[in-house]
């Protein structure tokens, strides 16, 4: 593939990206970011660096997202029961009512993202 086309073809998928993220903002007040975060935890307790590893996230960033969503009240940090130099993260009910509502959310995926979700 030419390189020119490869950059067109990711300029598009980040539109397409960038329009879910529209949709996900406007319809749960969450970025996309945010909302992969609320997916890694689920029912879980884990640490930041294992957000990282699931998100694909750099730990800057997933640290930045996690204040976020902290401030948000969506997910709190707990101090390791065994080792208390670990941070873990678990949703709270908020977050865990946000969750439930993005996976029962009808999004308007963009046509570029369809043959990912079939």
């Amino acid at each position: 593939m030419e390189k020119i086309t490869c950059i067109c073809i990711m300029r598009e998928l980040f539109s397409a990206l960038s329009s879910l993220e529209n949709n996900l903002t406007e319809a749960h007040g969450v970025s996309l970011n945010e909302a992969m975060i609320l997916c890694a935890l689920g029912n879980e307790h884990v640490t930041a660096s294992t957000i990282a590893e699931q998100t694909g996230m750099l730990p800057s960033h997933t640290s930045k997202v996690i204040a976020v969503l902290e401030k948000n009240g969506l997910i709190k940090r707990q101090l390791g029961k065994s080792d208390k130099r670990r941070m873990y993260f678990s949703l709270t009910t908020k977050g865990r009512e946000c969750l439930k509502r993005m996976k029962s959310y009808e999004f308007d995926i963009p046509d570029l993202l369809k043959p990912l979700f079939k």
